[in-house]
Order: structure tokens, then sequence, then C-alpha cells
């Protein structure tokens, strides 16, 4: 199985890791493993309402220092599309010990209020993630505390908020990954009501022109993918159309395509995190 709940039987271990999570992230317990040792964290993060999930590397060390890749679900959805639908821990743990991918941690918080929230990762849900999950998660864990030590990615809706959120904040993300996502804001969520300005503010097929000065100079990089899977709502074309519009304006981007509806999620998701966390990078 990609991911289980724990059911080692000692309660000693099973004091240990509890004693071990609750020092390392208040509010947090564990949740499960991966198949490899990996382990989830459950709780709620500073400035959210739902339930998120922290994954930490086999071998864990609070001596050593991870990058940390934050994932944003799609919509409506929730965070455990990472645990269950995507196998992320599986494939991480896999990786690396395979020595594909550098030991990371992955951040997965949650939007909205409740389970069927369906608008965007904008406004409030926004200001959460930047203003309060990432100083927590640099405050309690061994986090590269620097964009170089962060990626933003995401599914879908979770593809356009990384995006949107990451070209407002090349301060604080260094790599940014749609996977099948979108580029350009929907009205719903906090959007539902907006006018022309607060649009064109979300909009990353414009933000990525009038931001590529700030964009190179402290070179942010991109990963764009895309599938057949949301060809009835959002377009192939469109994932193409911005990686072709990010190379026009010299900024780094690598585009993939994945024509296989079957594990097309978990393919991208697989391909993503190879190329931000190359272990010999």
């Amino acid at each position: 199985m990609p991911f289980r709940e724990p059911t080692l039987p000692s309660p000693a271990m099973a004091l240990v890791a509890a004693v071990t999570s609750a020092l390392l992230l208040p509010g947090f317990a564990p949740y499960g493993t991966g198949p490899g040792g990996g382990r989830i964290l459950r709780g709620t993060f500073p400035g959210t309402f739902r339930a998120g999930y922290v994954y930490l590397p086999p071998q864990f060390d609070p001596a050593l220092r991870y990058p940390v890749v934050y994932l944003l679900h799609g919509m409506p959805g929730s965070p455990t599309e990472y645990l269950d639908g995507t196998q992320l821990p599986a494939f991480a743990d896999t990786a690396i010990a395979d020595h594909l991918v550098r030991p990371f941690i992955a951040v997965l918080p949650a939007a909205g209020t409740t389970h069927g929230y369906n608008g965007e990762w904008a406004g409030p849900w926004e200001r959460a993630l930047v203003d309060d999950v990432v100083p927590f998660v640099d405050r309690y864990l061994p986090t590269i505390a620097a964009p170089r030590g962060r990626v933003i990615t995401g599914l879908s809706a979770g593809g356009y908020g990384a995006v949107d959120i990451g070209l407002r904040h090349t301060d604080v993300f260094g790599a940014v990954e749609s996977w099948s996502g979108y580029f350009q804001p929907l009205h719903d969520g906090p959007f539902k009501h907006a006018g022309p300005a607060e649009l064109e503010a979300n909009d990353p097929t414009l933000l990525v022109s009038s931001h590529r000065k700030e964009i190179a100079r402290r070179g942010t990089r991109f990963f764009v993918s895309s599938g057949p899977s949301h060809s009835h709502w959002f377009r192939e074309g469109d994932s193409i159309a911005f990686a072709a519009q990010l190379r026009r304006l010299g900024l780094p981007v690598v585009l993939r395509l994945f024509p296989n509806r079957k594990g097309e999620w978990v393919s991208q998701l697989d391909a993503g995190l190879e190329w931000a966390l190359p272990a010999k990078a």
C-alpha cells in the first residue's frame, strides 16, 4: 500500500513518535507512515481552519536543514489528495532511498473553511499561507528558510494558486510549479465580486510580464505540466502557451506533457518533484 496509518505494535515506539512530533510541530500529531519510513503529521496550521499535513522524510534528522515543498490542493478538494490520489508518501520515500531526490519536507495546507470549498488559493488563503504557514514551518522545523529552499506547486486550482502566489512572492518561493493548472483568475471564491484591477493583479499571464525583471533578478524557476484529464475545463494548450510566454521573456521553464490519462496526476507529481529537488543539486 502506498500509504498506511501507523501499525507499529510497540507502545514505546508510538510514544517516542508522538513526543518527537509534538516537540517539533505544536498542534500536530503522528498520522501515518510511508513504505520507507517517512512520517505524516496531521494538525491545523495557523491562519487556517481545516486539518493539514506535513511529510517528514525517512531518517529525519532535526540537526539537518531540508528544502520544503508547499503542495496546494485542487478545488473542491482536500490535501489528502496528495496522500492517496498522487501517492506522495510512496514516491517520496522511494525516490529519496533511490537518490532521485533530496530528502525534503512537504507541507499540505487546506484552503476554505469546509471540505466543499470551491474557490481559489487567493485572498485569505494566500495570506494564511505566506504570512502564517511558511513562518510557522520555518520556526519549528529545520528548513532552508530562503527562496532557494522553498517550492510552491499544486494540481488544477492549486496549480493556478501556486503560480499566482509564487509570482507575487518571489522573495518567499524560489521554484514555482503548475500541474494541469490554469493561468487566469476565475470569478469564484475571493474573486467572485472582484473588479478588473484585482483580477489583473492576480493574472499570471500579466504578472510574468510586469514582474519579469524582479523574477529574473531573483532567479525564480518554473515547471509547467499538463495532461488530458482537464480537457473539458482547462486545455493543455493553456499550459503550453504559458510556458512559451515564460521562454519569450527569458525566464527558465521546463514543460512536460503527459498523454496518458491513467496515472496522470501521479506522473506529474513525480516529475515535478524530481525536477525541483534533484539529489545531486
